[in-house]
């Protein structure tokens, strides 16, 4: 299998390109110009002229804020590698629609519309308002005994993400925050991790969900036996497509998906956690200029996020010492991009305000 057996996939990778840099010439000038001190509002300096830059040197202003959270059940909870039963993915689900979870709060407090996706849940849910069904099927397979998708569902849950992407252009959405909830994910996001890194699996392996010290060592012995039942001792790193395919999950493909989509249509980003994040990174390996259009929301208490976060050669927003996932840390950042946009498009230039500007 290669990567353009997927015309849609081909076509977006086809068409996604850096940011003209003299768009980011033009917005570093202009904060340059701007009633301080040169450099002196620090990081929302960079941030805004990376979000400038994306948007082709003009900012809309309020933005349109979205957050997309996929859903998905994984095969490899039946090995003990969470606290959680797999049910709890389909109760997060409804949750979610209930607004009673974490993301609900922040999304209502800082004006993101939210999208929860049911890519594989394993759960009939009916026709409930709130929901897009773009149900693969429920849930990936054990990846300890087998891939965890067929390549037809590998496809068709990156077809789920490039879609949606299309979709928030339609909706002319300017800053989207890429969540999740999968009950087993951060097993899935750290072989990823350990695949894309080269870092050893206990590097990158957490407690998740709240695992106690045995419980983490399975885990990782679990995540050890499926990179060697699936890639052996090759030394060279495998194909993004392929460490998909083979240790899931439909949510972190569908996140893959987005990612790609989404830079197509140069619409900023913001990654979440150590699973949004693990799906950005397969994102880049795929295409490297996606990493032109994502920031980092946070930093997660999840170690193999770090190691991730260096893989991207990004630098996260926050650091809350957060794990909980759905997009919260990704909106929690929001703040601070529509802040640093603001100071760029409504502070006063030194020529506006008759202002002296410091001598050489």
């Amino acid at each position: 299998m290669t990567r353009f057996d997927n015309p849609a996939l081909a076509e977006t990778i086809a068409s996604i390109s850096v940011p003209d840099p003299r768009h980011h010439a033009q917005a570093r000038s202009r904060l340059d110009s701007l009633t301080k001190p040169l450099g002196s509002l620090g990081r929302l300096e960079s941030i805004a002229a990376q979000v400038v830059a994306i948007r082709s040197g003009s900012v809309d202003l309020p933005l349109k804020k979205a957050v997309y959270v996929f859903a998905a059940d994984h095969g490899i909870v039946s090995e003990g590698v969470s606290t959680y039963p797999k049910e709890v993915t389909a109760q997060m689900v409804m949750n979610f629609l209930s607004e009673g979870a974490a993301i609900n709060v922040l999304a209502r407090l800082h004006h993101a519309e939210l999208t929860v996706i049911d890519v594989g849940v394993d759960a009939t849910f009916g026709d409930l308002p709130g929901l897009m069904h773009c149900k693969v099927c429920p849930g990936s397979q054990n990846m300890l005994n087998e891939k965890a998708m067929a390549d037809s569902q590998l496809m068709t849950a990156i077809d789920v993400g490039l879609e949606l992407a299309r979709s928030a252009h339609e909706k002319q959405q300017t800053l989207i925050a890429v969540g999740e909830m999968g009950i087993g994910n951060t097993t899935a996001a750290s072989a990823i991790t350990a695949l894309l890194t080269k870092q050893p699996v206990a590097a990158v392996t957490g407690k998740g969900t709240g695992l106690d010290d045995a419980s983490t060592k399975r885990k990782i012995n679990v995540i050890e036996a499926v990179l060697q039942r699936h890639f052996g001792d090759s030394h060279s790193k495998p194909d993004a497509l392929n460490i998909l395919q083979c240790v899931g999950g439909l949510e972190i493909a569908a996140m893959t998906g987005f990612f790609l989509g989404a830079a197509r249509h140069r619409i900023p980003m913001i990654a979440d956690g150590f699973i949004s994040t693990a799906a950005a990174a397969l994102a880049y390996a795929i295409e490297p200029k996606v990493k032109e259009y994502i920031l980092a929301g946070h930093c997660s208490e999840e170690p193999g996020h770090r190691f991730l976060l260096q893989y991207l050669g990004l630098n996260p927003i926050l650091s809350l010492e957060m794990r909980l996932g759905e997009g919260t840390g990704a909106v929690l950042a929001m703040p601070i991009v529509e802040s640093a946009l603001r100071l760029y498009t409504e502070m006063a230039t030194f020529a506006s305000a008759g202002v002296s500007e410091a001598k050489a």
